[in-house]
């Protein structure tokens, strides 16, 4: 199913038909200021293992997590002030920061060092579809086996909507990665340089 929601305005009626899509344990595809991801509930370890094998991907890899703010990200992540400080001048925005997890997220989704990877993307959509769900949601690039990025929800819906409950078209996005940005123990590390500035870190 293919939903068309507009990125500027997103139509309240037409998020509330994805939330109730992730609530039923859906997977959907949806847009973020990056690239367009794949997702579902943060809690629905039923739906994450779905991606894991649609995606090909080790369960000792574990995806990001969409937020729809710095409060959100608190429940999730232990913030120090100066965490704080750096997210807050910087999101919402093209970065994931990783940060030392709360009980409050799933065991599928920790690093084995209890860490997890927080986004809160600059894209009207994404963060409307978690504010309305009031829970974040798991966020994988939509590439394919090999690698390739599909960047226009026509080419996702085409290749991967067979295994996806809803295909969130909100036009064609860019295809550079975010940056991502450990903030572990107040000591910053670049673990990649994707879009959004990280000089204040290195």
């Amino acid at each position: 199913m293919k939903i068309t929601i507009n990125p500027e305005n997103p139509q309240p009626r037409l998020i509330s038909q994805v939330v109730d899509i992730l609530n039923k344990g859906g997977v959907i595809a949806y847009p973020t200021d990056t690239f367009y991801g794949i997702g579902c509930h943060l809690r629905d370890k039923r739906a994450i293992e779905k991606i894991y094998h649609l995606k090909r991907r080790p369960k000792t890899k574990p995806f990001s997590i969409i937020c729809c703010d710095l409060k959100d990200i608190s429940q999730y992540a232990r913030v120090s002030n100066y965490a704080y400080k750096s997210m807050r001048r910087l999101l919402p925005g093209p970065y994931t920061f990783v940060l030392e997890a709360t009980h409050l997220v799933p065991k599928i989704m920790l690093t084995k060092r209890k860490t997890v990877g927080l986004r809160v993307p600059d894209h009207n959509v994404c963060r409307a579809i978690v504010r309305e769900l009031g829970s974040p949601i798991i966020s994988t690039s939509a590439t394919l086996p090999d690698g390739t990025v599909l960047a226009d929800p026509h080419d996702i819906d085409q290749h991967l909507g067979h295994a996806l409950d809803a295909v969130i078209d909100a036009g064609p996005i860019s295809v550079a990665p975010s940056s991502v940005v450990s903030l572990i123990d107040d000591a910053p590390e670049v673990i990649r340089a994707g879009q959004g500035d990280v000089r204040m870190f290195v």
